[in-house]
């Protein structure tokens, strides 16, 4: 394939890219930025610079193309299809207060979240009806996980450690 590069940046464009290459969020607007730069000022071709930014040849060559067609614009991700996603930033956030609050101190008739109940709880406040699958996920994603509880057995007498040790060691006879 022949060699692609860029026409001549402007100091105006290439410090637009720079800033958007310090700045952007997005790793792949980072690295479309990258790819430019290095055209413009290393004068590398898209085969040097695939090799370098470890993308296929041909995507480069879309890059360059898009961005000589649409400018600094064109390296965002374009609109895509399909339906946007049902969680919001604010139900992530809802379900990790909930689940770091514990359901009795809400009047609920349960000691222990689980991912059902907070599916149910968060359905019942949001309208929002997640699946079990989906409120892991999201725990997860947000640095939390619920773990199976530890029952234990409790009693009020006085002397229930005592005799809860004499049970564990065998009896000598």
């Amino acid at each position: 394939m022949r060699a692609i590069r860029l026409d001549e940046l402007s100091s105006e464009q290439l410090s637009e890219l720079d800033q958007l290459y310090h700045t952007s969020p997005d790793p792949r607007v980072r690295i479309r930025a990258l790819m430019i730069l290095l055209s413009a000022e290393r004068h590398l071709v898209a085969a040097e610079i695939a090799a370098l930014v470890r993308q296929h040849e041909e995507t480069v060559r879309r890059w360059f193309a898009r961005y000589a067609a649409e400018g600094i614009c064109g390296l965002a991700d374009a609109p895509r299809s399909g339906t946007p996603p049902k969680v919001t930033p604010a139900y992530r956030q809802r379900l990790l207060e909930l689940v770091r609050r514990r359901p009795r101190a809400l009047g609920l008739p349960f000691s222990l979240w689980t991912a059902a109940r907070l599916a149910d709880a968060l359905a019942e406040e949001t309208g929002l009806r997640m699946s079990v699958p989906s409120v892991q996920r999201l725990l997860r994603a947000g640095g939390m996980a619920l773990s199976r509880p530890q029952h234990t057995i409790t009693s009020p007498d006085p002397d229930y450690a005592l005799k809860k040790r004499r049970l564990k060691t065998p009896a000598m006879t």
